[in-house]
């Protein structure tokens, strides 16, 4: 699961600044396996820790759409290679939700320690994302409703589980963002059809019982 291999491997995980690297990845994504993406406000220039989009106390600096704004994410080719072409830097955000995957992400630490657990339990994930303070499982497409009543029927929850649902987004490897290298903890199986990713019921499941069976501490990030 961790394996990429070839040409797909080098485009999708290796670190980049920006070019070709990028595009590709980006084409990948929208035509391949058809999740709607956009580019994101780059990091400030001046201060990669800051973000810049106008808000001075932007928690996802580099991360996140602004101009254009979500709505426009797309799997349009020739859409996609112009904004790369013109944007050669920014990073790769995917629209969650619809028929794109969802996401649930936790901090860094925790997320380590509940897939170790998670594999000695044998539950099966599909491609995980990560940034050097948070990583994101990816999911199959959800309702409000669903996780609503998920969560309700939950004695506990971490306060810091976040759910990247329709209407929602997330930066993709190999984004460069204000929180650093964004990159695949779990990569993609090769291959040109979409992902394999589980249902959010077993990923909340697991990563709650793993967090609490473990006493695993996962602070409000």
């Amino acid at each position: 699961m961790r394996e990429i291999l070839g040409r797909r491997r080098r485009l999708l995980s290796r670190r980049s600044g920006g070019g070709p690297e990028l595009i590709d990845a980006a084409l990948t994504f929208a035509t391949e396996w058809q999740w709607p993406v956009l580019p994101g406000v780059t990091a400030n220039p001046q201060g990669m820790s800051r973000c810049g989009c106008p808000d001075p106390e932007c928690s996802v600096p580099g991360a996140h759409p602004f101009d254009p704004g979500l709505l426009t994410a797309t799997t349009d080719a020739r859409m996609v290679r112009w904004w790369w072409t013109n944007r050669p830097t920014s990073p790769i955000v995917l629209a969650t939700g619809g028929k794109a995957p969802c996401a649930v992400s936790l901090p860094a630490l925790a997320a380590s320690r509940a897939l170790v657990a998670l594999d000695r339990q044998g539950i099966r994930l599909g491609p995980v994302v990560a940034s050097a303070t948070r990583w994101s499982i990816l999911v199959r497409p959800y309702s409000m409703e669903q996780l609503g009543e998920l969560l309700y029927a939950k004695d506990f929850v971490p306060g810091s589980l976040r759910f990247h649902g329709e209407g929602g987004y997330l930066a993709l490897p190999p984004s460069e963002t204000g929180q650093g290298e964004i990159r695949w903890e779990r990569a993609p199986l090769p291959g040109s059809a979409s992902p394999w990713v589980p249902d959010v019921e077993a990923v909340v499941d697991a990563v709650v019982d793993a967090l609490t069976r473990t006493g695993v501490s996962a602070p409000e990030l």
